[in-house]
């Protein structure tokens, strides 16, 4: 992760210079204190007193300026990083593929945005300010220890060894669990996630109880797990500050037994030492906490990291031109399977064409691989055998952004954005104008309904798309599919909420006003598919048979069956 931060490599090297020069002005003032006490109070010298307090006083003024400089550049820094981070991260996460997302759950990808990136963000603040400031405070606090005396240096090199075994032992012991922390909270988003999103199901079926339940339950572990983190590192601070105050006894001691056998060391100096051993341990003190966030971090930038390192499952081809055939689509004995079902196969050896500007439906028993079946075309997933061909080309053959520019899918569930109902009809095409907009909403028979509010295309629409009606959402999706520039239409059972009437209407506008456009139709009612050029029977997976209506009552049992389940004598649907 480097890498974000060589954009910002001169605040990166602002920050670490101010702090030097703030901890200097530090490290200065003890060294002055002690000059008062000996040279100011013990000899009744006021204007020494006067004079040096002054300079302490222009020390911290500037030694607070440095502090300052060195807080704002190095905000520059780590928020620019985590910035820059940050969209990449999303820019990933939106090419995964679904077998990915399938396998990282979506509250884990939110943690990873979120609280995972603000974990390695704060460590680059740490680094280029705490780390600098505990390690100059070390160096320069044992530098001007062993000037007071050798024999408070001394002293301090006892306590060390002792401090370090401290850290050592707390940090290596609660390191692990931080991922463990990590994935406890990815539990949680992702329980959020679901109740939040179906809240309207968990009321339906008085269901809050049992929600509240599962929170509570991961929000335990959540808390007992952070517990034992906290409750490990709480030992450390007692220790240390017990390692602290037996250092400054020892100091003491020292200091008194010199002063009192005449020698060289005086209570200026005394004082000084004490000081600056106070902000040696406490800087190794702080140090301890340092590591602590780095190690938290480290567990953060792994799961960072294994999104951002993820292979593309679903790559690039290299075709991108404009092709002859336009709106053709063929699988050629194609199988599939989704991907860890142990190779059980949702579609086997799957094989038709689809002509250009054809409307082909596609029916079947639930289960049968309908949907699998058409998201294949735009490589939702990839085949396990066989082949998938747009335009006479293997979909695999082409860049991912060329193929699906082709393509316009309207999927079983209609996903609107919390924007106005023109912006979700747009969205699909930037550069629409309100007469295209417009058009579209009529082609799927939504301009009425969407006239009929208070606001027209500017109502807004609730986050899911919950202030509008199930047939409502479908009609805008559909609407949003044709203003896409598109050869190919894929309808994946995306009128199931519309009346017959309705349904019948919004077939037949498609048919006169997309008559080039090639339209691939799911459907569960026969009465929405009798009208199609052609139409694909599945069964468990494989091809049963295909033909017209007329054809298919003829010589497909499975599709009569399915008929007769849903018709009435005289044709009304149930």
């Amino acid at each position: 992760m480097l890498k974000y931060l060589k954009k910002y490599w001169f605040f990166c090297l602002l920050a670490p210079l101010f702090m030097v020069g703030e901890v200097s002005m530090d490290l200065i003032q003890p060294d002055m204190m002690a000059d008062i006490v000996d040279n100011g109070v013990l000899k009744s010298d006021i204007a020494l007193i006067v004079t040096v307090g002054i300079r302490m006083i222009l020390t911290v003024i500037v030694g607070g300026l440095c502090g300052v400089l060195c807080g704002v550049f190095a905000n520059l820094a780590a928020q620019s990083f985590g910035n820059d981070l940050r969209k990449d991260l999303f820019a990933k996460i939106m090419h995964l593929s679904f077998q990915q997302t399938d396998k990282i759950s979506t509250g884990s990808l939110v943690t990873r945005l979120t609280n995972d990136v603000t974990q390695v963000q704060n460590v680059v603040m740490m680094a280029v300010r705490g780390f600098v400031r505990n390690t100059v405070m070390f160096v320069g606090g044992v530098f001007m220890l062993y000037r007071q005396s050798p024999k408070f240096a001394l002293v301090a090199a006892c306590g060390l060894p002792f401090v370090v075994v401290i850290v050592t032992f707390f940090l290596k012991k609660t390191a692990p669990l931080f991922a463990v922390v990590q994935k406890k909270l990815d539990g949680i988003n992702h329980i959020m996630q679901e109740t939040v999103a179906g809240a309207r199901v968990v009321k339906a079926y008085v269901k809050e109880e049992y929600e509240l339940g599962r929170f509570d339950e991961a929000n335990d572990v959540l808390c007992e797990e952070n517990l034992r983190v906290q409750s490990l590192l709480a030992f450390m601070s007692p220790c240390m500050n017990i390692v602290l105050n037996l250092c400054v006894v020892a100091v003491i001691m020292v200091g008194g037994h010199t002063v009192k056998a005449g020698g060289t060391i005086t209570p200026g100096n005394t004082m000084a030492a004490i000081t600056y051993l106070a902000q040696i341990l406490h800087g190794i003190s702080f140090m301890a906490n340092i590591f602590q966030t780095f190690s938290r971090a480290k567990a953060s930038a792994d799961r960072i990291n294994e999104v951002l390192h993820s292979p593309d499952i679903i790559t690039d081809g290299a075709f991108a031109r404009e092709t002859e055939i336009r709106g053709a689509v063929e699988f050629k004995n194609v199988s599939f399977a989704y991907p860890g079902s142990d190779d059980h196969h949702v579609l086997e050896n799957i094989s038709f064409q689809v002509q250009p500007g054809e409307t082909f439906a596609i029916i079947g028993a639930t289960g049968s691989g309908k949907s699998s079946l058409v998201h294949l075309i735009p490589r939702f997933y990839d085949v396990t055998e066989g082949e998938v061909l747009v335009d006479g080309i293997n979909v695999k053959d082409y860049e991912l952004t060329a193929l699906r520019d082709k393509i316009a899918i309207v999927l079983q569930k209609a996903e609107l954005y919390s924007r106005s109902i023109g912006e979700n009809i747009r969205w699909s095409r930037k550069d629409a104008g309100p007469w295209k907009i417009k058009n579209a909403a009529q082609i799927a028979h939504a301009d009425e309904f969407i006239c009929g509010k208070s606001y027209g295309y500017h109502t807004p629409v609730t986050e899911g798309g919950h202030s509008l009606s199930g047939g409502q959402k479908q009609r805008i999706s559909i609407a949003r599919a044709i203003l896409k520039k598109h050869e190919i239409l894929i309808l994946d059972d995306s009128t199931s909420a519309l009346d017959l009437k309705t349904e019948a209407s919004l077939y037949r506008a498609l048919q006169k006003e997309c008559p080039d456009v090639t339209k691939i139709m799911i459907a569960q009612r026969i009465s929405s598919i009798q009208g199609a050029d052609r139409i694909l029977v599945l069964d468990n997976g494989g091809v049963s048979a295909i033909g017209t209506h007329a054809e298919l009552m003829e010589r497909s049992e499975i599709y009569r069956d399915i008929y007769n389940s849903q018709m009435k004598e005289g044709g009304e649907a149930r």
